[in-house]
């Protein structure tokens, strides 16, 4: 015991000089161990007391009878998925082309378009028809159900009318079916500012070209569009949105007739609204019930572009200054020339400078040039109406390029043609017909202002 305390006495003497040399070591070895220690025991002892009693289970188990599957198994073996494929018709296409781009391998079906005279004009005539296939899903590939949706059969009817044809494949072959449908219509606004260009801005608010188109015809003899054009101009319309059995048409123009429309140019509002009072020939009038069809048509094209104005210029072929007495407008070859009023044809042929010319006379002291034509479509002496077809435009005769240069004189000397076409005259509806024409033209203003003010908070949001 004398030696084991002895033993112990120099092992804590030992201690005591460590510490001294080595203070902060020994203290940090000392604080760990206590830590690891608590560490430790927090690991090993228990939250909370462990329930050791077994879990009591039960199992149920009910009898169920199997339903009998076979009728549904032979139902789903007799049953015969269709293939539905959509397309349009396109140039050069014949019957083998068209099924075999629907995904159709028939070749009766394919004879009996070849053969058929109803089914052949499905080939024929506008490209762009819309065709919808029903066909048997599998190697047979049979075409069940064909129908092809084009222009109406009868032109006139153009705006309001489609033609379905309807091919069906029957016991003893196929039947086909052609009718005349309504074209369904949907009622659609648009407005937009002048920044640049009427086309440019119509870009803008998402109008198709055959409603700027329209507009620009609308208002022709209340706005010259190549000089009155401001920037900051506004513009609303509305106008119909054409469809057949529910899909856009893939044809033509997919647009209907505009039916109310107002711009706003330099300050000043110009109103038209469609109007057909019974069985009359409808028109487009002003507010006040003043029609905005003149005597005169402002423009013997299309809306287009104008490149000489009636004023000065520098001739491009004699290089000198010359007063140009008409109105140029650059437009490609061949595109039609219209009268711009009822008249007779004084003149149709070849004229020096001119080239192909037709003049027309239009009583009293009235006749219009149209010159540089590229074809000839009347004869001297003819009967023409507002709107009738001259010709094309062209280059003959002393031309640069494919214009129609276009003239009006009065009392055989040559006068700004959208002046007379301001001061023609316009006709007034009956005090019974306007009744009828003020409460629709109120509710197409409505509509007018509803577009405008969409278009001014689109505008903001960007």
């Amino acid at each position: 015991m004398k030696i084991r305390s002895e033993h112990v006495r120099l092992s804590l003497a030992r201690a005591e000089l460590a510490l001294r040399q080595h203070p902060r070591v020994l203290s940090g070895a000392a604080l760990t161990l206590l830590l690891g220690s608590a560490v430790t025991a927090f690991g090993v002892a228990p939250l909370t007391p462990i329930d050791t009693t077994p879990v009591s289970t039960r199992i149920i188990t009910e009898a169920m009878a199997v339903p009998d599957l076979t009728p549904q198994s032979l139902a789903l073996e007799a049953y015969t998925l269709a293939l539905h494929r959509n397309d349009v018709t396109r140039a050069g296409d014949t019957a083998d082309s068209l099924l075999a781009r629907l995904g159709i391998s028939d070749l009766e079906a394919a004879a009996f378009l070849r053969r058929d005279r109803t089914a052949q004009r499905i080939l024929t005539g506008r490209t762009g028809k819309r065709v919808q296939a029903t066909s048997v899903a599998g190697p047979s590939g049979q075409l069940q159900r064909l129908v092809v949706r084009g222009p109406a059969l009868d032109s006139a009817r153009a705006l309001t009318h489609f033609s379905r044809v309807t091919l069906t494949r029957e016991a003893g072959g196929f039947s086909i079916q052609e009718e005349d449908v309504a074209l369904g219509v949907e009622h659609r606004s648009g407005a937009g500012t002048i920044q640049s260009s009427l086309f440019a801005a119509a870009d803008q608010a998402g109008l198709p070209d055959s409603v700027t188109i329209q507009m620009a015809e609308i208002f022709g003899s209340d706005i010259d569009f190549r000089r009155e054009l401001r920037k900051g101009d506004t513009f609303a319309v509305v106008y119909e949105s054409l469809s057949a059995d529910g899909e856009p048409l893939t044809w033509g123009v997919n647009t209907g007739r505009v039916l109310s429309a107002r711009f706003v140019n330099d300050g000043h509002t110009l109103d038209a609204v469609w109007f057909q009072d019974g069985d009359q020939r409808g028109g487009y009038y002003s507010a006040d019930g003043k029609s905005k069809a003149r005597v005169f048509l402002a423009s013997p094209l299309a809306f287009s572009r104008v490149s000489s104005g009636f004023s000065m210029r520098f001739h491009p072929i004699l290089k000198q200054w010359r007063a140009h007495l008409g109105v140029d407008y650059a437009a490609p070859t061949g595109t039609p020339v219209r009268s711009v009023g009822d008249g007779t044809v004084e003149f149709a042929g070849t004229q020096n400078g001119y080239g192909n010319v037709v003049i027309v006379r239009h009583g009293g002291e009235h006749s219009t040039v149209y010159a540089h034509l590229s074809r000839i479509g009347v004869r001297a002496g003819q009967k023409v109406a507002q709107g009738d077809t001259l010709g094309g435009v062209g280059s003959t005769g002393w031309a640069t390029g494919p214009h129609l240069h276009f003239e009006f004189k009065q009392g055989g000397r040559q006068v700004d043609p959208i002046k007379v076409a301001r001061s023609s005259e316009a006709v007034t509806l009956g005090s019974a017909a306007l009744a009828r024409f003020r409460d629709l033209a109120s509710s197409a203003q409505d509509h007018l202002v509803g577009a405008l003010a969409s278009a001014g908070a689109v505008a903001q949001m960007e």
